[in-house]
Order: structure tokens, then sequence, then C-alpha cells
């Protein structure tokens, strides 16, 4: 597949005058992308349809999915190429600006459940490595309805976003890039405030029930406090990530991507688990 040159100079910052990486990186470049979409980011996870049996073939990425809480009724967008229900009109700043930013090309504001404020900090990289796969998507022609808002929603999420370099290059920094702005653990497993966003003061403390065909779930208290991950051994959070089986053996439920999270690579659920071991514990 032809990798979008303009996502790939949009890594090198060279968007509006430089020229393409050479094929090699192109690969790497749609591979990362790839790992981000498919893998870490999970985002079939909401903008695939699911059926009884799980994502309804032919429909990957195309939208659909209905959340429906207390404080809206969101709509998964269709995410794939096409150009009439999809994004294959948008130009690749327009999409990273939704991606990051939270703005539609006509200037609508995107809504929770997308966590804008934590995918603010996908580094230049890995969003152009994001928008260089989703070009490669087969499009599906599949329009969705608009999202519903009970609540009001902020005139943006932050300045515009300029330029964001990668994590430092140790097991915590790396680790609390993948559960913030990649995998956004956080936004699941952090109570939510009346405003629909998340209470930051008591990060990773879980509380937060998902109702859907499996019934009602809970998220899981990630901090190292003994009503969390304080007595599992690093073996059993990453059977519990990858697989969805507790310390105890019991099944987990979703919305949680186990299907997605059992390809991460040793090194990532290692900087993960780091990084949850560094958490303040939350009763």
């Amino acid at each position: 597949m032809r990798v979008s040159l303009r996502a790939a100079a949009l890594a090198a910052g060279l968007l509006a005058s430089g020229p393409g990486p050479a094929l090699a990186q192109d690969a790497a470049l749609l591979e990362r992308g790839r790992h981000l979409v498919e893998v870490t980011g999970a985002c079939g996870n909401c903008h695939t349809p699911m059926g009884p049996q799980g994502p309804v073939p032919g429909k990957t990425l195309a939208g659909g999915s209905v959340f429906d809480e207390p404080p809206f009724r969101a709509v998964a967008p269709n995410i794939t190429p096409d150009p009439e229900t999809g994004i294959g009109r948008w130009t690749d700043a327009q999409l990273a600006r939704a991606i990051r930013e939270g703005i539609r090309p006509d200037g609508r504001l995107i809504g929770p459940p997308m966590p804008m404020t934590l995918y603010r900090g996908l580094s230049d990289r890995d969003v152009a490595a994001m928008v260089a796969y989703l070009r490669t998507v087969p499009p599906v022609q599949n329009r969705v309805e608009r999202s519903v808002y009970r609540i009001t929603l902020p005139p943006a999420y932050g300045p515009p976003v300029t330029s964001v370099p990668e994590p430092a290059n140790t097991p915590v920094a790396r680790g609390e890039y993948l559960a913030n702005a990649v995998a956004h653990c956080m936004e699941c497993h952090t109570p939510m405030l009346p405003t629909g966003q998340n209470d930051r003061s008591r990060l990773g403390a879980g509380g937060m029930e998902f109702r859907g065909p499996w019934g009602v779930s809970v998220a899981a208290n990630l901090t190292p406090h003994a009503n969390g991950l304080g007595g599992w051994t690093d073996a059993q959070i990453i059977r519990a990530v990858t697989q969805g089986i507790s310390a105890t053996d019991r099944p987990l439920a979703p919305p949680m991507a186990f299907w997605a999270y059992r390809n991460m690579t040793q090194q990532e659920l290692s900087d993960l688990i780091a990084y949850l071991r560094s958490l303040p514990p939350q009763p």
C-alpha cells in the first residue's frame, strides 16, 4: 500500500514545504501507525461496530457504536477514508488536528468519550503515523447520526497544539505516555466529575461504570493501593491486560480491549507496569 507522504512529512515537521522520507521510513511510519491504531490505541474498540459475535465484518473503523451515558449519547464516527461518510476528504493536517485538539474541519468540537485532553499529548511522530495508517484502511460507506450532549462542551480543550516531543526514554515516562496519551487507560480508570471530565486528583482510582451487552462492568483501581494492584505480581497484571483474567482468576469484562492489548510488546507491558507502580495509592 502507498503511504501518505504528506503524513510522513508531518512527522518530520515538513508538512508545508519538505519532501517525504525514504520508502523504508514510510514503511516504519505506517507500521507504527498500525500498531497505535490497532493495538495500543485500540481505536476499533469504539469506532468499529460490534455485534453479538464481536466486530461486524466489513465495518472496521466505520463507526456507529452508541455510548448512551448520563452526560451524552455519543455515536462513534466513521474514520475510514470514505469520501462521503468518513475522513476521505479531510487533509492530513485536519485529521491530525481532530485527533489531538478535537476539532473537525468544519470547526465543530468533538465531545466525549473521545479522550481529547489525553490525545493532546500524542507526539508529532505518533499522530503522523496514525494519519498515515488511517489512509490505508479500506473505505466503508457508513453514515452515522450525530452525537447529542447533555452537558455544555468547552469552547476548546486548550490552545492549539504546536509540537509534542517523544517521551523521555525511561520506563516510567514511556509507561505514562502509553497509559495516558496512547492507550488512554486513565480515561476509563479515573473517576469522572459531573462536568464529564476526569477527576485527575484521583488518577487511576477506578469506579466508573460501563453498561453494554455484557451487563455492567466497573473500572478497576489501577493504583498500588490494597484495593487496586498493590498485591498483584507483574505477571498477573500482564495477564489481566492481555487476557482479561484477574489475579483471582476471575474473567474481566468489556469494554477493556483485551483483543487488542494481547498484541502489545513486552517492552510496552513492562513500561506500563513501571508507570502504574509509580502512581500514588488511591483507596
